[in-house]
C-alpha cells in the first residue's frame, strides 16, 4: 500500500489527484486529505437542485462534482476525507470492508462508531461520516468524510433536504442528524492531532510506502474539468426541455428521470439521484436514446438495471418510467 497526505485544501486539484491515482496505479493506495469551504456533489445529481447556489456564492463556497455516486456533502477544515483505492471486491459495492479499518482506528481514540444504513458511519445514532464507491477497470475508490470540528450550522444552509426523503423517513433537520467526533475523544485534541492519529494507525497497520502528490499532465486536464460548469452543471442545457418527468426515494437512493421524448421516441434522458453505480449510468442512457416509449418494457428487460442503479430492479425501474 502507498501512503499519501495532502497538503492541498483546493477540491478540484484534490479530487483530480485522488482520481488520477485511481485510472493510473495498480498499487493500492490509503489517502488522507481536507478541502476548505466546498459543497461535493455525488456523480449522478443534478446540482441546481441539490444546493443553495445564492448562498454558497455570497458565503464563497466552492462547488466541485465527484466521479464517485451518492448525495451532497458539506467540507471544511473541521472535516477529514480519507481515500481506499484498490482491486474491486467480488461483491461490487461494499462499504464494509473499507470502513472497517476507519471503525477500528476510532476505536484506538475511545469511539465506538457503527457502519448503518447503505454507507454511513454514526455515533450514537448520529452521523459523522458518508462514504461513497467508484468501480471502473477492475479498480475501486471509496472515500469517505470524517467530521471531526466541522461547522455543523452550515449544514442546514448550504444544502436543500430532498422532499422525498422527508416524505420517506419523516426526517428532522439536518444539523440535528449529525455530529462531530471531537466531543467524544478525550483530550479535546485538535484536528491536525485527530489526522495524525489517523495516520500512524494507518502506518502500524499498513505498513505503506509514504509517497508524495505526483504532478503532471493528465492532473492537469484533470483539475480543468474539476472547475469547469460543464463538468459542475452537466444538465443545465437539458432540464428545461423534458416532457416526462419521475422522481422516487428507494432504499438504496433517489432516482430522477427527466425524458425528452419526440414523437413516440426518447430524443434525450438524464437519470439523477445519489445512487451509487457499478457501471456509468449515462451508458444506460445512451441505450434509451432513440427507443420507442411504447416498446420500453422489452429493451429496459432485456438489460441489468441494477449494474447502472445499484439496488435497484427492472419491475422498479419500470413502475417508475410509468409513474406506478
Amino acid at each position: 500500500m502507498k501512503y499519501l497526505r495532502l497538503e492541498s485544501t483546493d477540491p478540484y486539484l484534490n479530487l483530480a489527484i485522488e482520481e488520477y491515482l485511481f485510472e493510473s496505479t495498480d498499487d493500492d493506495v490509503f489517502m488522507l486529505w481536507q478541502n476548505d469551504n466546498t459543497v461535493v456533489i455525488g456523480k449522478n445529481q443534478n446540482a441546481h437542485a441539490e444546493i443553495r447556489e445564492e448562498y454558497l456564492e455570497k458565503q464563497n463556497i466552492k462547488i466541485a462534482r465527484r466521479i464517485t455516486g451518492g448525495g451532497a456533502v458539506y467540507h471544511d477544515l473541521g472535516n477529514v476525507n480519507y481515500t481506499f483505492i484498490s482491486g474491486s471486491r467480488e461483491s461490487g459495492i461494499d462499504f464494509e470492508h473499507f470502513t472497517s479499518p476507519i471503525i477500528e482506528a476510532l476505536s484506538t481514540l475511545g469511539i465506538k462508531a457503527t457502519l448503518s444504513g447503505r454507507n454511513d458511519l454514526l455515533i450514537n445514532s448520529k452521523k459523522i461520516s458518508g462514504n461513497a464507491q467508484h468501480t471502473a477497470h477492475g479498480r475501486v475508490l471509496h472515500h469517505g468524510t470524517l467530521l471531526y470540528d466541522s461547522d455543523l450550522s452550515y449544514l442546514s444552509s448550504v444544502l436543500n433536504v430532498d422532499e422525498e426523503k422527508i416524505k420517506a423517513k419523516a426526517l428532522k433537520s439536518t444539523r440535528s442528524r449529525v455530529t462531530n467526533i471531537k466531543p467524544f475523544v478525550k483530550g479535546n485534541i485538535s484536528t491536525e492531532e485527530f489526522i495524525s492519529k489517523i495516520e500512524q494507525f494507518v502506518i502500524d497497520k499498513f505498513t505503506p510506502e509514504i509517497i508524495e502528490a505526483p504532478k503532471n499532465e493528465r492532473i492537469d486536464e484533470l483539475l480543468k474539468r474539476n472547475s469547469s460548469k460543464e463538468w459542475i452543471y452537466p444538465e443545465s442545457e437539458f432540464l428545461s426541455a423534458y416532457n416526462i418527468y419521475r422522481k422516487k426515494k428507494y432504499d438504496f437512493g433517489i432516482v430522477t428521470l427527466s425524458i425528452e421524448m419526440a414523437r413516440d421516441a426518447i430524443r434525450k434522458v438524464k437519470i439523477n439521484g445519489d445512487f451509487f453505480e457499478k457501471k456509468d449510468v449515462s451508458e444506460f442512457e445512451e441505450k434509451l436514446i432513440g427507443c420507442e416509449y411504447s416498446k420500453l418494457d422489452s429493451f429496459i428487460s432485456s438489460l441489468n438495471i441494477g449494474e447502472y442503479i445499484h439496488g435497484m430492479t427492472t419491475s422498479e425501474f419500470l413502475d417508475l418510467l410509468r409513474d406506478n
